[in-house]
């Protein structure tokens, strides 16, 4: 059996198997291929490689800038194959046990205020294209969905007349998100006004559409983001949305377990880090409370 087979069969076991989401086993073949890449200069296979060349790997991966927690999911990764190699007789032996998973601190992006948030939102011009956008934005931040559910979610996860969403997050787990009147109004028009000329002929049940009638994609909608930030002189990314609602809505006196549904963290330690408290509100709080405020 060569290493090229070894791979789709590992990638179809996570898939039905493992019932891993489509994202997740894409990441998978492509953190493989990197390190069979690095195996074939080697003149090794998955078949033969031994714990040194994944230590090797490692450091090539530091040596060439990679964080501390992309070299840990490349690590995560090799570590899976392994375990299946070994669970299919492919090989007698694990060389990633006892590897050390490499450690650093956890950075969360840095929360939008809340006049930066209002500021992107209003900054969208309120053609056809511009109203998806908008809607995207706003969406994203009144239900902190992740990117892949956002460009994920179909007609058929709206419920505008209650308001709320149905959601499927991480490990294919639904969850209902409520949105405010202001943002199920905006998708009304959307979906009214907008999506049919994006449609054209084409049937699709998904709600984001591009110009072609298509999902719009995660890459598309990255790209899209990054474009209004650099009209407004700001780094934006995707997950910042997501982080700024999850913040705004602490500050604003929202417990921690709400948050953590409406997220969708399977642990509430994963919300948890939300809790570190910024400046602003450290300096808030001493200006309401200290007496030589």
């Amino acid at each position: 059996m060569d290493q090229e087979s070894i791979l789709e069969r590992f990638l179809v076991y996570l898939s039905v198997e493992r019932q891993r989401s489509t994202n997740t086993v894409i990441s998978y073949e492509r953190d493989l291929k990197k390190f069979m890449s690095f195996l074939s200069e080697r003149g090794k296979t998955l078949l033969d490689f031994q714990r040194a060349d994944i230590v090797d790997f490692l450091s090539y991966l530091r040596a060439n800038d990679y964080t501390v927690s992309s070299t840990a999911r490349y690590l995560s990764s090799i570590r899976a194959i392994c375990r299946f190699m070994v669970l299919e007789g492919i090989r007698q032996e694990d060389p990633s046990e006892a590897l050390q998973t490499p450690k650093g601190i956890k950075r969360l992006p840095k929360a939008l205020t809340v006049d930066a948030v209002f500021q992107l939102i209003e900054s969208v011009n309120q053609d056809g294209l511009g109203r998806r956008d908008r809607v995207m934005f706003e969406l994203m931040y009144a239900a902190g969905l992740r990117v892949s559910e956002l460009v994920g979610l179909t007609l058929q996860d709206l419920n505008l007349e209650a308001g709320f969403l149905r959601v499927r997050g991480k490990g294919n787990r639904e969850r209902v998100v409520p949105i405010s009147r202001h943002t199920a109004e905006l998708l009304k028009d959307y979906i009214e006004n907008v999506r049919p000329f994006l449609l054209k002929k084409k049937k699709t049940g998904h709600l984001f559409l591009s110009q072609q009638g298509r999902p719009i994609t995660r890459q598309r909608f990255w790209q899209l983001l990054k474009q209004y930030g650099r009209i407004l002189g700001i780094e934006l990314t995707p997950h910042q949305l997501r982080h700024s609602f999850a913040t705004h809505l602490l500050e604003g006196g929202a417990d921690l377990r709400s948050i953590q549904k409406m997220l969708g963290h399977a642990d509430i330690s994963t919300t948890q880090i939300y809790t570190k408290v910024t400046p602003e509100r450290l300096k808030g709080v001493y200006k309401k409370h200290h007496p030589r405020a």
